[in-house]
Parts: structure tokens; sequence; C-alpha cells
């Protein structure tokens, strides 16, 4: 029976990605300038850190899913691992944004070890915190605005995190650049694993996950691929998330070098997760109106024209440029939560055509199409910089101008349209997901 939730439910299952988000947008907008500016390593050298942390961390994916299926407790099925990683997930947080007294090798050896952890956690909490949104109700209409809710939360820690980091580097700073990063990751560990530790308590399981045969993990990850339709959504997720890696690394140096104006930076980024909770908080109501797929569409459009604009806007148009900014953001916080929903409906497809339904295996799928396009996005932003000979703490060349330009804003529209072009070939929409739900009773 579809299960209606209640909104304590819903705000309680989006601090989940309250919590994940604090130290997600950290990595996404803040690690790469830390590592260049900060902890002392070139940009390239970040940029394969990068790539190899997150393409390393993606093996654990599937492997996550395949266990947190097979987790039975008291608890539930997925609810547990809440409870279970909080605290390593806020502990390693803050050792990787600490810079260790270490000859220059030993620190790049300490970062990868601190990087590599900080990831595994997140995948150890993240995955059956996603699988948790397809258990506690089955209504695709539900789903939908669950994960509006979750990404309207999620953006709002993203907010704090823009906003408040920059804010407390400048308290701390007569300690030093490496200490305020240490000290201002602390303050905003402990709210996240606080966030993680209200969602465990406000949520539910409804949805019992049956096992209609017995399989391994390895067939329950290739059995993924037999199912069309999530693997749409998951092309497209690597191309976004590209997008999202690249953008995020590269927007303090476009804010501090392209603008010009480093003092911008928490009022860009802080203005863009805004634009995001509003995007969010969106989707429900639009999605009833338009349905899922042609919102998603639009929302890719919207984003391809957003940042053609970017591209083209000349430093001096600042005003103009936070618009464009702002509607880039509002555009992808509507899809963002959609794609979510999509891979808990392909679910119910997937099950129909294999028999087989692995909700956390599922999202783990979808989540290594996420990291592999964050790494990729983000080894890409390294690379740019280095590429394009970008210098730390200097003004830049209009060479190395342009490639932060280019990563800010061209390649990202070029992704986008990829995108939105895949779009095209997927068919679940709401009344084909109706069909193979009432297929699933009967059989």
């Amino acid at each position: 029976m579809n299960q209606k939730l209640t909104i304590k439910e819903k705000l309680g299952y989006g601090l989940g990605d309250t919590a994940c988000n604090i130290v997600f947008q950290i990595v996404a907008n803040f690690m790469l300038i830390f590592y260049t500016d900060v902890f002392g390593i070139s940009a390239a050298a970040a940029g394969t850190l990068m790539l190899v942390v997150r393409l390393f961390d993606g093996v654990t994916d599937p492997i996550m899913g395949g266990v947190a299926d097979r987790t039975k407790t008291r608890f539930g099925t997925y609810r547990p691992y809440l409870l279970l990683m909080a605290i390593p997930y806020g502990a390693l947080a803050i050792a990787a944004f600490t810079t260790p007294d270490l000859a220059q090798d030993n620190k790049l050896v300490y970062a990868y070890i601190t990087y590599a952890l900080l990831m595994t956690c997140y995948t150890a909490i993240n995955i059956p915190y996603s699988a948790l949104g397809g258990v506690m109700t089955s209504d695709p209409t539900e789903r939908a605005s669950l994960q509006s809710f979750r990404f309207a939360m999620a953006m709002s820690g993203g907010v704090v995190v823009v906003w408040a980091l920059p804010q407390m580097l400048d308290t701390f700073k007569e300690f030093g650049q490496q200490a305020a990063y240490q000290y201002a990751m602390g303050i905003l560990a402990l709210l996240a694993v606080i966030c993680f530790f209200i969602c465990f308590f406000l949520t539910k399981e409804r949805e019992q996950t049956k096992e209609t045969h017995k399989s391994n993990m390895a067939q329950d990850f290739f059995n993924l691929f037999k199912n069309d339709q999530w693997v749409l959504m998951v092309v497209i997720t690597l191309f976004v998330l590209t997008l999202i890696g690249l953008r995020s690394a590269i927007a303090p140096h476009y804010v501090k070098y392209y603008l010009g104006d480093e003092s911008l930076t928490s009022a860009f980024l802080t203005m863009g997760m805004v634009a995001a909770v509003l995007g969010a908080l969106c989707t429900h109501f639009l999605s009833k109106k338009f349905g899922k797929k042609v919102l998603f569409q639009v929302g890719l459009v919207s984003g391809v024209l957003s940042h053609a604009i970017l591209f083209i806007l000349p430093a001096t148009q600042v005003s103009l440029i936070f618009v464009a900014f702002f509607i880039a953001n509002f555009v992808h916080m509507i899809v963002t939560p959609l794609m979510f929903s999509m891979i808990a409906d392909t679910v119910d497809y997937g099950h129909l055509k294999t028999g087989k339904r692995s909700m956390a295996m599922t999202f783990s799928g979808h989540l290594l199409a996420i990291k592999f396009g964050f790494a990729i996005g983000g080894a890409t932003a390294g690379w740019m910089l280095s590429a394009y000979e970008y210098v730390p703490n200097q003004a830049q060349s209009s060479e190395a101008l342009f490639g932060i330009l280019m990563g800010f804003a061209a390649v990202p529209a070029a992704l986008l349209f990829v995108a939105a072009f895949i779009m095209t070939k997927y068919n679940l929409t709401e009344t084909k997901l109706f069909e193979v739900q009432k297929k699933l009773k009967e059989v």
C-alpha cells in the first residue's frame, strides 16, 4: 500500500542530507583551493588525487549496496548506518582538512589517505541513507516530494557551509590559514553528526525489501545493467555530476581571479545555494503539474543556456553574472531531486524485468556514477588549471583566466547538452510506472 508521509518524517529524512552536504559541499567547493593555496600541493597533483581517490572509492559502492541490502536489525535495514557511521564521518572530515607538519611527499600521502577514508565513510552512510528514501514509501508522488524535501535541506546545509566557512576562516585567521580550516571543520562536522542522529530518530522503514531469490552481490550488481531505464539515468548522472565536480571545484578560483574580488566568494556561493534551495522546494509542485520527464528536460536545457550566458559575460558584469549563476543553480536543483526520485522508480521497473528488488544496490550503482562524475570533474578542474598555467596566490595570465572560464561555464554547458539529448530516450513516466506497479502486485 502506498504510504503518505508526514512533514516531520520528510524533514527528518532531509536532515540526513543536510549532514551529508555540510561536508560534501566543503569538499566540492573548497577542497581544491585548500589543497593548492593552503595545504601546499600543485593543482595537477590535487586533480590527480581527486581522480584516484574517487575512482578507488567507487569500488566500494556496490559492495556497500550489497551489504546494506542484506542487513537485518530491529532498527531496520538501512537506518542503523546513520548511527554507526556518523561520528567516523565527522572525525574524518576534520582530518582531511588538517595540514600536518610533514615533508612534501609525506603530506601528499597524508592527503590521499585521509581523503580516501573520508570518501569511503561517505559511501558507508550515503548509500543506506539514499536507499532509506525508497523504503519509506512506494508512492511515486510521495517519493518525489520526499526527495524535494531532501535536496532543499541538503542545499540548506550547503548554504550554511558556503556562507559560514569563509566567515569562520576569517574569524580564526589569527591562528593561521591551516589551523583556521581545521577549527572551522570541527564545528561543522559536529553539526553534521547531530543532523544524522536526528534523521535516524525521525524516520521509519515501511516497505520491506524481500529477496525473491538467492544471489551474490556481484550478480545483484550486474543485474542492474539489465534495467535499461536505470542505465539511462546513470549515464545522465555521470554527465551532470562531472559538471558539478568541475564547476564547484573551480568556482572559488573563478571569483578570486576571474572576477578579481575574493571577498565576493561567500556571497556568490551562498546565493547559488539559496537558488538551489528554492529550486528543490519548487520541484514537487512543478513535477505534479508537468510530470518528471518534461520538468527534467526543461531543467537541463535551462542549465545549458544559463552556463552559455556565464561564458560570454565579461568579468565587469558582476550583477548579471550573479543572476545567471542563480538561474543555473535553481534549475540544477530541480533536476537533482528528480534524478534521485527516478532512480527509486527504476527499482520497481527493474523488479518487474529481472524479478529482483535491490534498493540499496540500485542506489550504490547510482552513487558509483555520481562519484565517477565528481571524480572526473574535480580532476579536470585541477588539470585545466595546470594546463592553462595557473599559479596560486598571484594575478593570473589571460590564458589562465580563460582556462578558469572554460571550466566554470563552457564545459558545463556542453555536458548538460549531452545529458538533455540522452534524456529523450527515458520513458518511465508516471503513467508507465503505475502500470509497472500494478503488474508487480499481480505477480
